[in-house]
């Protein structure tokens, strides 16, 4: 130490040494979040496929140790059935929806009908005059801002584009990660420096086990959770249930908001189709499930392997958002178990060298 470092009182030597290490952190945190940011169309798909791979795994390895397939037909054939399931899933969801959504114009017109009948009878007592304003601002602003409305239907076409560039480069990267994907691990991990390779490679397998897991317990989960609201719409004869009970069991892999969504249209959709009583049912009913699912279901399900904190969960999923959108909260809680996971199996099995080991010169 020199001798303007001697005359520096400690507790600022030390402030001043953990503060410009903090600002190297932050830096190298800023500098990775804009990569990620910037490489977001790349790094999207290989999520997803990531999530996938996880979400087939088991029938994949049932198909390599029991059928004994080679692994290109292996994960051909798990792909190819995935597929025809999701399609199936989907064409079911749209039938019922386009059957369905005139009917369920008319009972909204009739809510809306209802609803001015209330401001004009109710405690508002709003006269007509004042609705007949409102309703003109609103058929104003849609005519002035016609050309924005317009703008967004050619953006949603080119997203559209877009999402099925996006679904062929998933299904692609997934075929691969299924059928190599062990080999490139092996790839990755074998460039990096000899004693940290082996430690490296088994964090990473660790962190695999964990995203199966988890994959497998949010599916389990959803499929609860979707059947149990998906039942109680079916007893209130409520339309539109298997696409609601879809939707259920699509947003429940965005823990804590997914479900708060759909059950919101849920009980929208209840109280336009059978009124303020079901919807009212409909509410309770929501409420129950996600009590069931957080209390009784996650920790059953998920066990102590995958358990992440929710003040965890909600920062994964803010920052998720704002980095990349819907898709970005789907896959980033997952991607905090995984690292959770890697980064506990490497503390947990890192190498100190004993004290006997460790050698002070007197010079």
């Amino acid at each position: 130490m020199s001798r303007d470092d001697a005359e520096i009182p400690r507790g600022l030597r030390l402030t001043a040494a953990w503060s410009w290490r903090l600002l190297v952190l932050v830096a190298a945190l800023a500098v990775l979040l804009w990569l990620v940011g910037r490489l977001r169309t790349v790094l999207i798909p290989l999520s997803i496929a990531l999530l996938l791979s996880a979400l087939l795994a088991p029938m994949m390895g049932f198909l390599r140790r029991r059928v004994r397939l080679p692994p290109s037909l292996a994960a051909f054939l798990v792909l190819i059935t995935g597929l025809a399931a999701v399609a199936g899933v989907l064409t079911l969801v749209v039938t019922e929806f386009v059957d369905g959504f005139p009917a369920l114009a008319d009972k909204a017109s009739d809510g809306v009908n209802q609803i001015q009948d209330w401001l004009t009878t109710g405690p508002l007592h709003l006269n007509g005059s004042q609705l007949d304003a409102t309703f003109d601002a609103a058929t104003n602003w849609l005519n002035d801002n016609r050309g924005t409305l317009t703008d967004s239907a050619v953006s949603t076409a080119t997203a559209t584009i877009e999402f099925f560039a996006l679904l062929l480069l998933v299904l692609f990267v997934t075929f691969f990660f299924m059928r190599d994907g062990h080999r490139i691990w092996l790839f990755l991990t074998g460039v990096l420096p000899t004693p940290a390779r082996d430690p490296i490679r088994r964090a990473g397998e660790a962190a695999w086990h964990t995203l199966v897991a988890y994959v497998r317990a949010t599916v389990l989960v959803a499929f609860i959770d979707a059947l149990g609201i998906g039942l109680l719409l079916v007893i209130i004869d409520v339309d539109f249930w298997f696409p609601l009970a879809t939707m259920v069991f699509l947003a429940a892999f965005v823990p804590i908001i997914g479900a708060t969504v759909s059950g919101a249209v849920a009980v929208l959709v209840a109280l336009v189709d059978e009124g303020p009583i079901s919807a009212l049912v409909v509410l309770i009913g929501v409420i129950a499930v996600q009590q069931l699912e957080g209390h009784v279901l996650q920790p059953l399900i998920m066990g102590r392997a995958v358990s992440v904190h929710p003040l965890a969960v909600i920062v994964a999923i803010s920052t998720g958002v704002v980095l990349a959108g819907i898709i970005g909260a789907l896959v980033a809680v997952p991607l905090v178990a995984v690292l959770n996971t890697g980064i506990r199996h490497l503390v947990q099995n890192r190498n100190e060298p004993p004290p006997d080991s460790v050698i002070i010169s007197a010079d």
